[in-house]
Protein backbone atom coordinates (compact mmCIF):
# COMPACT_ATOMS: atom_id res chain seq x y z
CA UNK A 1 0.00 0.00 0.00
CA UNK A 2 1.92 2.91 -1.21
CA UNK A 3 0.88 6.52 0.80
CA UNK A 4 3.54 8.90 -0.89
CA UNK A 5 1.43 10.63 -2.88
CA UNK A 6 -1.32 10.73 -0.19
CA UNK A 7 -2.72 13.24 2.62
CA UNK A 8 -3.47 10.76 5.24
CA UNK A 9 -6.71 11.18 7.15
CA UNK A 10 -7.48 9.42 10.40
CA UNK A 11 -10.73 9.68 12.77
CA UNK A 12 -12.48 7.97 14.73
CA UNK A 13 -13.97 8.08 18.31
CA UNK A 14 -12.48 9.53 21.66
CA UNK A 15 -10.13 7.37 23.26
CA UNK A 16 -10.07 5.00 20.54
CA UNK A 17 -6.04 5.40 19.65
CA UNK A 18 -6.02 7.63 16.80
CA UNK A 19 -2.81 9.51 17.86
CA UNK A 20 -1.18 6.08 18.68
CA UNK A 21 -2.30 4.70 15.00
CA UNK A 22 -0.92 8.35 13.54
CA UNK A 23 2.80 8.09 15.23
CA UNK A 24 2.64 4.31 14.08
CA UNK A 25 2.26 5.34 10.56
CA UNK A 26 4.47 8.68 10.37
CA UNK A 27 7.50 6.31 11.85
CA UNK A 28 6.79 3.98 8.93
CA UNK A 29 6.20 6.36 6.31
CA UNK A 30 8.14 9.55 7.26
CA UNK A 31 5.07 11.44 7.59
CA UNK A 32 4.16 14.63 9.78
CA UNK A 33 0.75 14.56 11.77
CA UNK A 34 -1.56 17.63 12.02
CA UNK A 35 -4.39 18.31 14.87
CA UNK A 36 -7.44 17.57 13.52
CA UNK A 37 -9.86 17.94 16.88
CA UNK A 38 -11.54 20.96 17.86
CA UNK A 39 -10.63 21.16 21.45
CA UNK A 40 -6.70 19.74 21.59
CA UNK A 41 -6.17 23.28 19.57
CA UNK A 42 -6.31 24.87 22.79
CA UNK A 43 -2.77 25.81 24.97
CA UNK A 44 -5.04 25.50 28.02
CA UNK A 45 -6.89 22.20 27.72
CA UNK A 46 -3.99 20.20 27.87
CA UNK A 47 -5.13 17.13 29.76
CA UNK A 48 -9.00 17.16 29.58
CA UNK A 49 -8.58 17.73 25.39
CA UNK A 50 -6.09 14.52 25.74
CA UNK A 51 -3.36 16.28 23.12
CA UNK A 52 -0.73 13.64 22.64
CA UNK A 53 2.67 13.82 24.81
CA UNK A 54 5.59 15.11 23.45
CA UNK A 55 7.48 12.33 25.59
CA UNK A 56 5.72 9.93 23.13
CA UNK A 57 6.09 11.21 20.01
CA UNK A 58 9.79 12.57 20.38
CA UNK A 59 11.02 12.85 16.92
CA UNK A 60 7.39 12.98 14.89
CA UNK A 61 6.61 16.49 14.18
CA UNK A 62 3.28 17.70 15.02
CA UNK A 63 1.29 20.26 14.18
CA UNK A 64 -1.66 23.08 15.23
CA UNK A 65 -1.50 21.22 18.97
CA UNK A 66 -2.09 23.55 22.09
CA UNK A 67 -1.52 27.12 20.14
CA UNK A 68 -5.26 28.76 20.12
CA UNK A 69 -6.26 30.59 23.53
CA UNK A 70 -9.20 29.89 24.96
CA UNK A 71 -10.77 33.19 25.47
CA UNK A 72 -10.47 33.90 21.04
CA UNK A 73 -12.73 32.84 18.62
CA UNK A 74 -11.46 30.10 16.68
CA UNK A 75 -13.85 27.90 13.78
CA UNK A 76 -13.85 25.25 11.26
CA UNK A 77 -12.85 28.12 8.80
CA UNK A 78 -9.86 29.59 10.82
CA UNK A 79 -8.63 25.53 11.17
CA UNK A 80 -9.46 24.79 7.44
CA UNK A 81 -7.08 27.92 6.47
CA UNK A 82 -4.59 26.75 8.64
CA UNK A 83 -4.35 23.31 7.94
CA UNK A 84 -4.23 23.80 4.21
CA UNK A 85 -0.96 25.78 4.72
CA UNK A 86 0.37 23.13 6.82
CA UNK A 87 -0.26 20.30 4.16
CA UNK A 88 1.31 22.38 1.92
CA UNK A 89 4.38 23.01 4.23
CA UNK A 90 4.94 19.35 5.17
CA UNK A 91 4.55 17.98 1.53
CA UNK A 92 7.48 21.06 0.42
CA UNK A 93 9.63 19.16 2.60
CA UNK A 94 9.14 16.03 0.87
CA UNK A 95 6.81 14.52 4.51
CA UNK A 96 3.53 12.94 4.15
CA UNK A 97 0.73 14.82 5.79
CA UNK A 98 -1.32 12.91 8.50
CA UNK A 99 -4.14 14.46 9.74
CA UNK A 100 -6.03 12.94 12.79
CA UNK A 101 -8.38 14.31 15.55
CA UNK A 102 -12.48 13.29 16.02
CA UNK A 103 -13.92 16.53 14.59
CA UNK A 104 -16.22 15.61 11.96
CA UNK A 105 -16.62 19.09 10.68
CA UNK A 106 -13.10 19.26 9.94
CA UNK A 107 -12.77 16.48 8.02
CA UNK A 108 -15.59 17.29 6.32
CA UNK A 109 -14.71 20.97 5.84
CA UNK A 110 -11.28 19.52 4.13
CA UNK A 111 -12.74 16.59 1.80
CA UNK A 112 -16.46 18.38 0.82
CA UNK A 113 -15.30 22.10 0.77
CA UNK A 114 -16.38 24.90 3.46
CA UNK A 115 -20.05 26.44 2.80
CA UNK A 116 -19.60 29.93 2.85
CA UNK A 117 -22.99 31.26 4.09
CA UNK A 118 -22.64 35.31 4.77
CA UNK A 119 -22.53 36.25 8.39
CA UNK A 120 -25.92 36.00 10.10
CA UNK A 121 -26.25 38.64 12.73
CA UNK A 122 -26.81 37.12 16.50
CA UNK A 123 -30.06 39.31 17.05
CA UNK A 124 -31.60 37.11 14.03
CA UNK A 125 -29.96 33.52 15.47
CA UNK A 126 -30.88 34.25 19.20
CA UNK A 127 -34.74 35.36 17.54
CA UNK A 128 -34.86 31.97 15.87
CA UNK A 129 -33.79 30.19 18.64
CA UNK A 130 -36.48 31.89 20.84
CA UNK A 131 -39.24 30.83 18.66
CA UNK A 132 -37.57 26.70 18.68
CA UNK A 133 -37.84 26.82 22.20
CA UNK A 134 -41.39 28.30 22.44
CA UNK A 135 -42.40 26.26 20.04
CA UNK A 136 -40.86 22.91 21.20
CA UNK A 137 -38.97 21.03 18.05
CA UNK A 138 -41.46 18.97 16.40
CA UNK A 139 -43.55 22.23 15.95
CA UNK A 140 -40.11 24.16 14.91
CA UNK A 141 -40.01 21.53 12.11
CA UNK A 142 -43.04 22.27 10.90
CA UNK A 143 -42.99 25.41 10.61
CA UNK A 144 -39.41 24.80 9.21
CA UNK A 145 -40.75 22.82 6.57
CA UNK A 146 -43.27 25.41 5.64
CA UNK A 147 -40.33 28.04 5.05
CA UNK A 148 -38.49 25.80 2.96
CA UNK A 149 -39.97 22.65 1.54
CA UNK A 150 -37.08 21.46 0.34
CA UNK A 151 -35.42 19.77 3.73
CA UNK A 152 -38.46 17.54 4.23
CA UNK A 153 -36.40 14.10 4.50
CA UNK A 154 -32.54 16.02 4.59
CA UNK A 155 -33.05 16.56 8.27
CA UNK A 156 -33.95 14.31 10.76
CA UNK A 157 -36.98 16.27 12.48
CA UNK A 158 -35.37 15.89 16.09
CA UNK A 159 -32.42 17.34 14.85
CA UNK A 160 -32.76 20.63 16.93
CA UNK A 161 -29.59 22.46 16.11
CA UNK A 162 -29.45 21.39 12.30
CA UNK A 163 -33.01 22.34 12.19
CA UNK A 164 -32.56 25.75 13.49
CA UNK A 165 -29.68 26.47 11.43
CA UNK A 166 -31.23 25.76 8.02
CA UNK A 167 -34.30 28.30 9.18
CA UNK A 168 -31.82 30.92 9.82
CA UNK A 169 -29.97 30.37 6.87
CA UNK A 170 -32.96 30.38 4.59
CA UNK A 171 -34.79 33.32 6.77
CA UNK A 172 -31.42 35.55 6.19
CA UNK A 173 -29.80 34.18 2.20
CA UNK A 174 -33.62 32.97 1.03
CA UNK A 175 -31.45 30.48 0.16
CA UNK A 176 -32.11 26.69 1.14
CA UNK A 177 -28.97 25.19 3.30
CA UNK A 178 -28.71 22.55 0.83
CA UNK A 179 -28.30 25.13 -1.94
CA UNK A 180 -25.12 26.35 -0.22
CA UNK A 181 -23.73 22.79 0.31
CA UNK A 182 -24.24 22.06 -3.27
CA UNK A 183 -22.03 25.00 -4.87
CA UNK A 184 -19.33 24.45 -1.74
CA UNK A 185 -15.82 22.42 -3.22
CA UNK A 186 -12.83 21.26 -2.06
CA UNK A 187 -9.62 22.27 -2.94
CA UNK A 188 -8.61 18.64 -3.24
CA UNK A 189 -9.94 15.61 -5.48
CA UNK A 190 -11.27 12.29 -3.53
CA UNK A 191 -8.10 10.83 -4.44
CA UNK A 192 -5.72 13.03 -2.63
CA UNK A 193 -6.91 11.06 0.71
CA UNK A 194 -6.50 8.27 2.54
CA UNK A 195 -8.65 7.73 5.29
CA UNK A 196 -8.74 5.52 7.84
CA UNK A 197 -11.83 5.28 10.54
CA UNK A 198 -10.91 3.30 13.86
CA UNK A 199 -14.04 1.35 14.71
CA UNK A 200 -13.68 0.63 18.00
CA UNK A 201 -16.11 -2.03 19.63
CA UNK A 202 -18.37 -0.59 21.97
CA UNK A 203 -18.03 -2.43 25.28
CA UNK A 204 -14.64 -1.91 24.59
CA UNK A 205 -14.46 1.72 23.71
CA UNK A 206 -16.39 1.99 27.04
CA UNK A 207 -13.54 0.34 29.40
CA UNK A 208 -11.16 2.68 27.49
CA UNK A 209 -13.06 5.58 28.49
CA UNK A 210 -13.19 4.73 31.86
CA UNK A 211 -9.60 3.86 32.56
CA UNK A 212 -8.55 7.17 31.18
CA UNK A 213 -10.96 9.88 32.70
CA UNK A 214 -9.46 8.14 35.88
CA UNK A 215 -6.16 8.89 34.12
CA UNK A 216 -6.82 12.22 33.61
CA UNK A 217 -7.76 13.06 37.22
CA UNK A 218 -4.79 11.53 38.29
CA UNK A 219 -2.63 13.39 35.70
CA UNK A 220 -3.90 17.20 36.97
CA UNK A 221 -7.51 17.82 35.53
CA UNK A 222 -8.48 19.21 38.28
CA UNK A 223 -5.96 22.04 38.50
CA UNK A 224 -6.32 22.10 35.14
CA UNK A 225 -9.99 23.28 35.48
CA UNK A 226 -8.82 25.67 38.30
CA UNK A 227 -6.76 27.50 36.17
CA UNK A 228 -9.02 27.61 33.05
CA UNK A 229 -11.68 29.43 35.73
CA UNK A 230 -9.20 31.99 36.26
CA UNK A 231 -9.79 33.18 33.04
CA UNK A 232 -13.19 34.12 33.36
CA UNK A 233 -13.59 32.51 29.50
CA UNK A 234 -17.13 33.88 28.30
CA UNK A 235 -20.14 31.70 28.88
CA UNK A 236 -21.08 31.82 25.03
CA UNK A 237 -17.51 30.03 23.98
CA UNK A 238 -17.88 26.68 22.61
CA UNK A 239 -15.12 25.56 25.14
CA UNK A 240 -16.72 25.88 27.96
CA UNK A 241 -18.49 22.79 26.50
CA UNK A 242 -15.51 20.46 26.93
CA UNK A 243 -15.94 17.43 28.82
CA UNK A 244 -14.83 17.76 32.59
CA UNK A 245 -15.15 21.32 32.88
CA UNK A 246 -18.38 21.81 33.93
CA UNK A 247 -18.36 18.42 35.44
CA UNK A 248 -15.23 19.49 37.74
CA UNK A 249 -16.70 23.08 38.38
CA UNK A 250 -19.30 21.36 40.58
CA UNK A 251 -16.84 19.62 42.34
CA UNK A 252 -14.57 22.63 43.11
CA UNK A 253 -17.98 24.09 44.24
CA UNK A 254 -18.69 20.95 46.81
CA UNK A 255 -21.73 19.97 44.63
CA UNK A 256 -20.45 16.72 43.70
CA UNK A 257 -17.78 14.42 45.38
CA UNK A 258 -14.67 12.85 43.21
CA UNK A 259 -16.62 9.60 42.05
CA UNK A 260 -19.45 11.20 41.15
CA UNK A 261 -17.34 13.48 39.18
CA UNK A 262 -15.51 10.64 37.37
CA UNK A 263 -18.58 8.90 36.64
CA UNK A 264 -20.42 11.80 35.12
CA UNK A 265 -17.06 12.72 33.09
CA UNK A 266 -16.98 8.73 31.76
CA UNK A 267 -20.95 9.12 31.25
CA UNK A 268 -20.73 12.58 29.38
CA UNK A 269 -17.27 11.20 27.09
CA UNK A 270 -19.47 7.46 26.04
CA UNK A 271 -22.33 9.67 24.70
CA UNK A 272 -20.01 11.74 22.59
CA UNK A 273 -17.84 8.30 21.38
CA UNK A 274 -21.66 7.60 20.43
CA UNK A 275 -22.69 10.89 18.46
CA UNK A 276 -19.18 10.68 16.95
CA UNK A 277 -19.71 6.98 15.19
CA UNK A 278 -23.50 8.50 14.68
CA UNK A 279 -21.67 11.10 12.56
CA UNK A 280 -18.91 8.57 10.97
CA UNK A 281 -22.09 6.28 9.74
CA UNK A 282 -23.68 9.05 8.16
CA UNK A 283 -20.39 11.09 6.78
CA UNK A 284 -17.92 8.99 6.55
CA UNK A 285 -19.10 5.90 4.44
CA UNK A 286 -15.64 5.75 2.22
CA UNK A 287 -13.82 5.25 5.04
CA UNK A 288 -11.55 2.24 5.94
CA UNK A 289 -13.21 1.22 8.97
CA UNK A 290 -10.41 -0.62 10.51
CA UNK A 291 -10.91 -2.90 13.63
CA UNK A 292 -8.69 -2.63 16.64
CA UNK A 293 -7.43 -6.37 16.25
CA UNK A 294 -6.70 -5.33 12.72
CA UNK A 295 -4.35 -2.37 13.19
CA UNK A 296 -1.26 -4.56 13.14
CA UNK A 297 -1.74 -6.35 9.55
CA UNK A 298 -2.64 -3.11 8.52
CA UNK A 299 0.82 -1.08 9.21
CA UNK A 300 2.29 -4.13 7.91
CA UNK A 301 0.84 -3.25 4.31
CA UNK A 302 1.85 0.01 4.33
Amino acid sequence: MDLKSKIILISGPTASGKSSLAIKIAKKIDGEIINADSMQIYKQLKILSARPDPKKYKKIRHHLYGFHDVTKNFSTGDWLKLVNKKIKEVKKRGKIPILVGGTGLYFKALTDGLVKIPYISLKLRNQIRGIQKKLGQMKFYEKLLKLDPSLEGKINPTDSQRSIRAYEVKKFTKKSLFEWFKNTKSNYSETDFFKVYIDYPRKELIERINLRTGEMIENGAINEVKNFIKLKVRKDKSVNKAIGVMEIKHYLNKKKDLEQIKEKIAIKTRQYAKRQSTWARGNMMSWIKLKPKDINKFLKKI
